[in-house]
């Protein structure tokens, strides 16, 4: 398959999981549990959640274009599909149902999921465009800090 369609179709499903898992997780951030919640000393301003994700996806969805392109496997499939999973259950965990412990069982199994790509798939023909997930793997380690911060003082 060429690149466009690969990264149409990504940034389709990205996005969309990122709207299902903003739209499971309710009142999520201006919910007077999580603004009633002690929250780790680093946690960024609300702005920065959607411009992260943001930049976050875009650079996902052309890594995954060019992985796609050049490979393809059941379990590639299968370890992107968790993923998308383990994204939109982390949001529903932490912010719908308040299972702190459970959203940080997620979200360091969707970092490391992150962390596999990164260092499993670098072929020749991948090697400088899985940067394009450093990103993601920063957020997800500061998301990961927050959420045991959250875990810990509350």
């Amino acid at each position: 398959m060429k690149f466009a369609p690969l990264l149409i179709l990504f940034l389709v499903i990205n996005f969309g999981s990122l709207a299902i898992g903003s739209w499971l997780m309710g009142d999520g951030a201006t919910s007077s549990w999580y603004t009633n919640l002690n929250k780790a000393p680093w946690t960024p301003p609300g702005w920065v959640f959607g411009a992260a994700w943001t930049f976050i996806m875009i650079c996902f969805s052309v890594y995954l274009s060019y992985l796609f392109k050049d490979y393809k496997s059941p379990i590639l499939i299968g370890v992107f599909t968790s993923q998308i999973i383990l994204n939109i259950a982390w949001n529903f965990l932490f912010f719908n149902q308040h299972l702190v412990f459970m959203a940080l069982i997620a979200i360091v199994l969707l970092t490391l999921i992150v962390f596999y790509f990164f260092f499993t798939y670098r072929m020749d023909a991948m090697n400088s465009w899985r940067y394009l997930l450093l990103p993601y793997m920063i957020w997800l380690c500061i998301a990961t800090s927050l959420n045991l911060y959250v875990l810990l003082y509350n």
